[in-house]
């Protein structure tokens, strides 16, 4: 299936201090690519370097072939490529139903963001009950589909989340990735980096091991169900 999003040899980093060094993944439509490794190693480094916050010193980004690594940050999340950061990041004395809007700040067509609103609603119930308030009221779990819902509004075509789950209560948990499952069926592709990597297993097709900015493992995440060395390392055995 050809890629929604290709990263070829991607060189990037801070200042002077270089963390990626040729990082090469493919994401296809309607899949989950998931990036796992330990702390400091690229991860978020991949996702802010992909969504254009950081420039690209090496290599290639192509959104359905297109060349979009010249593109700024709202190019690219005009042409679909959208970052749900790790914390979400909200505007907190804005209101739910603000907080969503912000997400389709690119957008031209209101029937278009009232549809995309009215989606929202119905994948996250608990956002239309709370449209009025005030996000900084939140628990942390509402926050976080605050976060993934604001970038559902802008029209992804690839959402790229930076650890869902972290600090989220199981239940919670378990409805954020009911959400991103049926967005999966809609066709919306996912680069995923998750705290808790075990549960991509069963989420993602695909797994990359990023240490130390180099991908040491890629492969199907049923390749990396038989690849002892893989789970027990990074997976903690699962």
């Amino acid at each position: 299936m050809k890629p929604v999003l290709s990263c070829t040899n991607i060189v990037s980093g801070y200042l002077n201090r270089p963390v990626l060094h040729g990082v090469s993944i493919e994401v296809a439509k309607g899949n989950v690519f998931a990036v796992i490794g330990p702390n400091g190693h690229g991860k978020t480094t991949l996702l802010r370097t992909i969504s254009g916050f950081l420039p690209l010193r090496d290599g290639q980004i192509t959104l359905d072939g297109e060349d979009v690594a010249a593109k700024s940050v709202d190019q690219r999340v005009a042409a679909g490529i959208v970052h749900v950061p790790q914390g979400d990041q909200l505007f907190t004395e804005m209101t739910v139903e603000e907080n969503l809007f912000m997400g389709a700040y690119l957008s031209t067509d209101s029937q278009e963001t009232e549809q995309r609103l009215a989606e929202v609603f119905v994948l996250f119930p608990k956002l239309k009950e709370r449209r009025n308030q005030v996000t900084s009221g939140l628990s942390g779990g509402e926050r976080r589909m605050v976060g993934i819902g604001r970038g559902m509004m802008a029209k992804s075509r690839i959402l790229m989340l930076d650890e869902p789950s972290l600090g989220l209560a199981p239940l919670v948990i378990e409805q954020i990735y009911d959400a991103l499952a049926e967005l999966r069926k809609r066709g919306m592709a996912f680069l995923v980096v998750e705290e808790n990597p075990s549960r991509l297993m069963h989420f993602a097709e695909n797994l990359c091991l990023l240490d130390a900015g180099r991908v040491v493992w890629q492969g199907s995440t049923a390749e990396a169900r038989e690849s002892s060395d893989i789970l027990n390392t990074y997976l903690g055995g699962h």
